[in-house]
């Protein structure tokens, strides 16, 4: 498949707040944001074309003046500060957001029966940030047509901005205004963005295991890994994971179970099959929400993640019951999300650090509201969100199926990054164990 004749006709402009933010006006990272810094969120939408019909793109750019005084961090450049060793924070210079127009002669259902994530990166912006840091956008929102007149919209996001929950708000609010709705009250601009400082005197002595150091980057934030990492997506409907749960807890107990621990756990071993014993990931890293943490609705931030480390311990993934894994991801979570942070507080935010793909890493986006974003009052026929620039042990993502797929209802979508030569043997041991590929 020639993959560079599906997209034409690009074009690239940018859009700034409709008011002046200030010339002194900064956004200072948290410890949690510096951490997942060499990581990049990618979200993608598909609208049918009477969501769409007779739109274009300055009825889509024009609602963004206004929206991104909300938002002012998003259209803003990093900087590295002379008197704190060098640590990054955002001037917000209006630098503004990237914008990106392109065509396709596909439609969306042929471009949607491709099912080929590499095809999908095409519709969203391939960002890194750097090697000229000061001067790259830290947000690129891509639209594209095709032929059947439906449109996607795709965001690229650096994670260091915000988790996924960040992301979906950004653009679910952007929504919102552009049907003429007004903000609610809480989302004026009286909040304040400072590092997160720890009362505590950081008692770290080592490398949380959630955590791999890595070389200097220096302004050019991305990811140098000795293979090349492929995405994989697949849907699981409701009825596939009723059918699954009640197949490993039995009727009585499938109603008390988490979809997300299920499938982490059957993730979890087949990844242990497919990479063998040697190889084999005795611990893996959970990252979620944590529902104590209360931030304002369009407060980019990374401090509503909780990240923890499940451990094997003598278990065999490969060989174990996927009942005994999920009880294991379900009740034995270390939390490491205050020690990551002491750490990075430790060393003033400048060191640098592989989340995703550290270990083997679960991420669960259930409650991620992706179909929240609606054109003209109807919902995205699909949507996804995906992370780019991960570590060798690879990321699993887990969020909410689509309402009608093809006549599939709900379940849930999983994306995975991995290895390029660990996708065949995947989709193997997937087709086995849940007959879907």
């Amino acid at each position: 498949m020639d993959v560079e004749k599906l997209i034409s006709d690009v074009k690239s402009s940018s859009v700034v707040p409709a008011k002046i933010t200030g010339a002194d006006k900064v956004h200072e990272f948290t410890n949690m944001d510096l951490v997942m810094k060499l990581h990049y969120i990618k979200g993608l939408y598909f609208f049918s074309s009477d969501a769409v019909e007779d739109l274009n793109i300055y009825d889509f750019k024009k609602p963004m003046f206004h929206f991104l005084e909300l938002y002012y961090e998003t259209s803003g450049r990093i900087r590295r500060s002379e008197d704190g060793g060098g640590r990054p924070f955002i001037k917000c210079n209006d630098g503004g957001v990237r914008i990106i127009e392109a065509k396709s002669s596909k439609t969306i259902e042929e471009w949607l029966v491709m099912n080929d994530s590499s095809v999908n990166d095409q519709l969203v912006y391939d960002q890194v940030l750097g090697p000229e840091l000061g001067f790259a956008p830290l947000v690129f929102i891509q639209f594209t047509w095709f032929k059947c007149g439906g449109m996607s919209i795709g965001l690229s996001w650096a994670h260091v901005l915000g988790d996924v929950f960040s992301a979906s708000n950004f653009i679910n609010i952007w929504a919102q205004i552009m049907a003429g709705q007004l903000p609610p009250q809480s989302l004026n601009n009286s909040r304040t963005n400072n590092k997160f400082i720890n009362p505590l005197l950081s008692t770290v002595d080592k490398l949380p295991f959630s955590l791999k150091k890595v070389d200097p980057v220096g302004d050019h934030w991305r990811i140098t890994n000795s293979c090349k990492m492929i995405s994989h997506s697949f849907h699981i409907t409701e009825k596939e994971l009723n059918q699954h749960i009640s197949k490993i807890f039995g009727p009585k107990q499938s109603a008390k179970v988490k979809p997300f621990d299920v499938i982490s756990a059957t993730m979890w071993k087949i990844l242990a099959k497919v990479r063998g014993e040697s190889a084999e990931p005795g611990i893996v890293t959970i990252i979620s929400k944590d529902n104590s943490c209360d931030r304002e609705i369009t407060q980019v931030s990374n401090n509503g993640q909780m990240i923890s480390i499940v451990e094997a311990n003598n278990v065999k993934v490969s060989e174990a019951n996927v009942l005994e894994l999920a009880k294991l991801i379900a009740e034995k979570g270390v939390d490491e999300t205050k020690v990551v942070e002491e750490l990075m507080e430790k060393e003033n935010g400048t060191l640098d650090f592989v989340v995703y793909g550290a270990n083997l890493t679960f991420v669960n986006l259930e409650k991620a509201n992706i179909y929240g974003f609606e054109l003209r009052g109807k919902k995205p026929l699909f949507a996804s969100y995906n992370i780019s620039e991960v570590g060798e042990e690879g990321v699993v993502l887990v969020l909410a199926g689509p309402e009608n797929l093809n006549g599939k209802e709900g379940g849930r979508i999983v994306n995975l990054v991995l290895p390029e030569d660990q996708i065949e043997g995947f989709k193997n041991e997937l087709r086995e164990e849940l007959g879907v590929f």
